[in-house]
């Protein structure tokens, strides 16, 4: 078998792989300034997509130009979460060089696309495919690829731990390769229920102490996670964003959520906002918690909210997932000062990370390995693949990291 490494090896963003020329497997972006796309060309008669995350689906429509009409295979939230995406990358860049489509392109999705479940093998491009539950946002998957010779497993993003919204992976399907993420191969998560009892409790005491309290977290998993924590402990709260629409959308796939009837009960917990004639400002005054977007103070809502509360000392930011380098949320979390309004700003507001990762971390990533003693392992998707493949070659692993552009022969 022969597995190309278009992007995503040695970095997170942008992944894209390529089996026997034929089958990809993802195509993202990497949401850097501009924004980098996976490298070559390339014609695939088909594709699997493993999750509806930038990385993994942002540059999927750009398949379509021309008259190129590949076949594309993922979950109906995968299909579903691509769109929303898409059209927010539309809105936001449509017509730049950072949007290489159109909205013609994600219309043609509609012409092309194959929805399958969990466990359900199909054919594609000459290769027997199945898709497991990969734990990270609803929808995800594992994407298991047999040729005939050599059974590949691409492990994609994944989490081993139950979460609110998803239970953990567990799938363990037999394979001769495995293409396994390293996201957090050098992190321990907080156990879950600590981390929860924690945001809960400081959350209420600035609440008490009359604080406006602004949860940034991500429009796909993490909002609607944040928002059934929410209800779990009776705290009030307002939902802004890209949140809002996706949460809508997940409702119309319970079979691929742990407690559908959870999500119902925080979806009518929140109050949706709007954002019409001032509303963001009256709220932010409200002694209230607003869950928005964007999770690392990229943009959206989050960056009218923070300017409203970031000089009382009272008011507090709780970042919820991990703040990517050079963005501004890891400024604020590193020096206590924040670029809004074109200035950088300090920020009085209390600032406190919580880690409520979709990731399998060190731990998880081991325990998954553990049933490949004897597969290759090919670790990709993190800042330092290199060091857990070597870790894993010390243990008798035959484990290596490729690089963007490398070829490897497997199986």
């Amino acid at each position: 078998m022969d597995v190309q490494f278009l992007g995503g090896a040695g970095e997170v963003g942008r992944s894209a792989i390529l089996v026997n020329d034929r089958l990809l497997l993802d195509y993202g972006v990497q949401t850097a300034t501009p924004m980098q796309y996976p490298v070559g060309d390339v014609e695939p008669e088909a594709v699997v997509v493993s999750h509806g995350h930038l990385d993994h689906a942002g540059a999927v429509p750009t398949l379509l130009s021309g008259d190129r009409r590949p076949e594309i295979h993922w979950t109906p939230p995968t299909a579903a979460l691509t769109r929303i995406l898409a059209r927010d990358t539309l809105k936001l860049h449509g017509g730049t060089m950072q949007c290489p489509f159109t909205q013609t392109h994600v219309a043609r999705l509609g012409e092309v696309e194959c929805r399958h479940g969990y466990r359900e093998s199909f054919e594609a491009a000459g290769h027997e495919i199945t898709l497991y539950d990969a734990g990270h946002i609803p929808g995800s998957a594992h994407v298991l690829v047999d040729d005939g010779d050599t059974r590949l497993l691409y492990t994609a993003d994944f989490h081993t731990d139950d979460t609110r919204l998803l239970s953990g992976s567990t799938a363990r399907p037999a394979a001769d390769v495995v293409i396994c993420e390293s996201t957090y191969a050098d992190v321990s998560h907080e156990n879950r229920e600590s981390v929860e009892a924690r945001f809960a409790e400081t959350t209420r005491t600035t609440l008490w102490e009359g604080g406006t309290v602004v949860v940034p977290a991500f429009g796909i998993g993490r909002t609607q996670e944040m928002l059934m924590v929410c209800a779990a402990h009776d705290i009030d709260c307002y939902v802004d964003g890209m949140g809002v629409e996706v949460l809508d959308m997940l409702r119309g796939y319970p079979d691929f959520l742990r407690d559908a009837d959870a999500l119902d009960r925080a979806a009518r917990h929140a109050r949706t906002v709007t954002g019409r004639d001032g509303q963001r400002k009256r709220i932010a005054a409200q002694n209230t918690v607003i869950v928005t977007t964007s999770g690392m103070l990229a943009g959206g809502p989050a960056m009218t909210y923070i300017p409203e509360i970031r000089t009382d000392p009272t008011n507090r930011i709780s970042l919820t997932g991990y703040q990517v380098e050079g963005t501004p949320g890891r400024e604020l979390l590193e020096t206590g000062r924040c670029e809004l309004n074109g200035g950088v700003r300090p920020v009085a507001a209390q600032t406190a990370l919580f880690d409520f990762s979709a990731h399998a971390d060190r731990d998880g990533l081991r325990s998954f390995l553990d049933a490949y003693e004897e597969a290759t392992v090919l670790v990709n998707h993190g800042d330092n693949c290199e060091g857990f493949a070597a870790e894993l070659r010390d243990e008798g692993v035959d484990a290596s990291a490729p690089g963007v552009g490398d070829d490897c022969t497997v199986g």
